[in-house]
């Protein structure tokens, strides 16, 4: 393989392929990039840590096509030192690499291709079109309620529900629930009610290739019997394919918790409680980050305290005209609907002390989106 290219043009790709190659790995091909020249002037770029995996193109000159794997973190790390011009990388004997720009001259060590692992292919039938901006609308608002825990392993992926005329994703750690449907989108290659469970993993990645899709793009989603594959289309013309495993099991009846007579509702300024909230939470305890919400007519009040700490109170004029109550909840929580939700204002919807509290960006034309935290004991 011998080939000249640009810098940028390089970079970009092997930027987005970060997330998917495996750093601490008893595999050492899966530390590397497999580069595949072809002779119509493209380098085909794959990495996988076999449970993801990406493959991508990149504009070429190619003067003899060829292929090979190479270090992923050590190329990216020297592309990134190089002076914006042309390089080139030819392959050696012994699956040694040489990469020239300039008056630069390395020679990294590499391996063989045949023992790069195969990627799965992309399924011919059963294709759907996922229109770009709303999914990824959809991922920023629920990945961070996915659950971190390997044991819950149905938990470790958001429930994707697909329908002819609307797009569902679910996510939840057990402790909160995070739910948003759109019926703004018409999606094509679905005839019944799809579900898949999308691992968190996969939804990180997605996000980062949907950057440049444009506006109004979509992505081609398919499914074989163990796998998820994501197509995008690139810059140029050219694809990009995210593949991911499967995650296996029955993901929780999420319909069942949903609140359905939370009347005590209270309307309140997103930026003035994410505020209090993190003021008021830097006197919490720090294992259990619990404060208390209390409802007052017309006021919300937020409490804290920690006898290593100390103890806080803020207060937000709101216009509830309800009973007085309290109850806790996990302010980490909170912050991180708040932060996600990106809205003039939130309302709080509760039932009772011991009961879930629901929470909902106000006046949203584009999605339905909710948020279910359960209360703690404090």
């Amino acid at each position: 393989m011998e080939i000249s290219v640009r810098k940028f043009d390089l970079l970009k790709e092997l930027l987005l392929m970060q997330g998917v190659v495996e750093r601490k790995t008893t595999i050492p091909i899966l530390s590397n990039v497999l580069a595949e020249a072809t002779a119509d002037g493209q380098l085909l770029l794959a990495a996988t840590d076999l449970e993801l995996g990406v493959e991508t193109t990149c504009p070429v000159k190619v003067k003899t096509p060829g292929s090979s794997a190479i270090p992923a973190r050590k190329l990216l790390d020297y592309v990134r030192l190089l002076p914006d011009a042309e390089l080139s990388i030819k392959s050696l004997e012994n699956h040694w690499v040489q990469i020239r720009c300039g008056r630069a001259n390395t020679r990294m060590v590499g391996m063989s291709r045949e023992n790069f692992p195969a990627l799965p292919t992309f399924p011919t039938v059963g294709v759907v079109k996922l229109p770009a901006a709303p999914l990824a609308e959809m991922i920023r608002k629920t990945i961070f309620a996915i659950s971190n825990e390997e044991s819950r392993y149905t938990l470790n992926g958001a429930l994707m529900v697909l329908k002819p005329g609307s797009l569902t994703l679910v996510a939840t750690d057990g402790h909160r629930l995070a739910h948003i449907m759109t019926d703004k989108v018409t999606l094509e290659g679905v005839s019944n009610e799809m579900k898949t469970l999308v691992p968190k993993k996969a939804m990180q990645e997605l996000l980062a290739l949907i950057g440049d899709v444009p506006e109004e793009g979509s992505i081609e989603f398919a499914h074989d019997e163990t796998h998820l594959f994501f197509r995008l289309p690139a810059p140029g013309g050219a694809t990009r394919l995210l593949t991911a495993r499967q995650l296996t099991g029955q993901f929780p009846n999420f319909e069942a918790v949903l609140p359905k007579d939370n009347k005590r509702v209270v309307t309140v300024s997103s930026e003035q409680l994410a505020a209090a909230i993190k003021r008021v939470s830097q006197f919490a305890d720090e294992r259990s980050h619990a404060i208390r919400m209390r409802l007052e007519p017309n006021h919300l009040v937020l409490t804290s305290s920690s006898s290593e700490t100390g103890e806080s109170d803020e207060e937000i004029d709101t216009t509830y005209n309800d009973e007085p109550m309290t109850i806790g909840f996990n302010s980490q929580y909170l912050s991180e609907f708040l932060d996600a939700a990106k809205t003039d204002e939130v309302l709080l919807e509760f039932r009772d002390e011991n009961t879930a509290g629901q929470l909902r960006i106000k006046d949203s034309e584009d999605y339905q989106y909710r948020y279910i935290v359960m209360p703690m004991r404090i």
